[in-house]
């Protein structure tokens, strides 16, 4: 049996374009250039963009720091 389907193209649930294909190590790094018109870019109709620029990279300095990445 199986459990998952491959999505349609323009299916509402696929991944957006900036996240999909990235491990959290290389979306946390992209998101921490971002600025306020690129994530409105990225996540425009998302409720991503109320986290607004500093709550997301606060939380992708927290995912590099959780994986080592960051210095302490």
């Amino acid at each position: 049996m199986k459990f998952s389907q491959a999505l349609a193209g323009d299916s509402p649930f696929r991944a957006r374009e900036f996240i999909a294909g990235k491990d959290a190590v290389s979306l946390a790094t992209d998101i921490l250039a971002l600025d306020q018109d690129a994530i409105n870019a990225a996540f425009r109709k998302s409720p991503m963009k109320r986290a607004k620029v500093a709550g997301l990279q606060r939380n992708a300095a927290v995912v590099l720091t959780n994986v080592g990445m960051t210095e302490r």
